[in-house]
């Protein structure tokens, strides 16, 4: 996959996200978003637009280099926490894709740090 494909999935994962706790959080139809989340959703697309590390990321959470600012990051960490696990229900595919990236790039970045 390359990293134009895996910042598009992580466009489209998020995106799902927030559409979820959106529509379950302040009761808007599916496929809007409130003023509030669509402010969250627009930062969200510019830091996974700039995000240096996007070739070898698994997840945000994960990251060494902390790219929202901390009001984001906690409403981020509230959004992922609400929508993250009803992604399955939605888009169980997607959320399996998304697990085997995160295993495989953490294989190969352990198999690196072996050698």
């Amino acid at each position: 996959m390359t990293v134009e494909e895996k910042r598009q999935l992580e466009l489209k994962t998020m995106r799902q996200i927030i559409g979820i706790y959106c529509h379950d959080k302040h009761h808007t139809q599916k496929g809007k978003l409130c003023e509030n989340c669509e402010q969250v959703w627009q930062y969200a697309q510019h830091r996974i637009a700039v995000c240096p590390h996007m070739e070898h990321k698994t997840f945000c959470s994960v990251c060494k280099t902390h790219c929202y600012e901390p009001t984001y990051r906690d409403k981020i960490r509230e959004i992922m926490r609400y929508g993250g696990p009803r992604m399955l229900f939605v888009s169980p595919i997607q959320v399996i894709r998304h697990m085997y990236l995160e295993w495989k790039d953490r294989k190969r970045s352990d198999t690196f740090h072996e050698n």
